[in-house]
């Protein structure tokens, strides 16, 4: 299998050869992201399969962009492969290198 980074504002945030795709999404471990780059939130959102999704928000260089990751803290029987595992969206480029 490859490795997948995900980068934000010249920045890795996540890099990891162990991704599981679901939905088009490259899910991280959890263990593989930068955890001094994220902020808590309190936002949620509800996946009818997935369960219910959190969100933390990447600060690089002081810029923040808002719940930029996701995550099913307990996701759905169906969905298990998720589990402590992340996903970017709002501009995070995620590709392999």
């Amino acid at each position: 299998m490859s490795t997948v980074q995900a980068v934000w504002n010249g920045t890795v945030i996540a890099r990891s050869d162990d991704t599981v795709v679901v939905e088009n999404n490259h899910y991280f471990p959890r263990s593989s992201v930068d955890e001094s780059l994220l902020a808590p939130s309190d936002t949620t959102s509800v996946c009818p399969w997935k369960g219910t999704a959190s969100y933390a928000s990447l600060v690089v260089d002081g810029q923040t962009n808002t719940d930029a990751m996701w995550f099913y803290p307990e996701p759905k029987e169906k969905a298990e492969m998720v589990r402590d595992r992340v996903a970017f969206w709002k501009g995070v480029q995620v590709s392999e290198v």
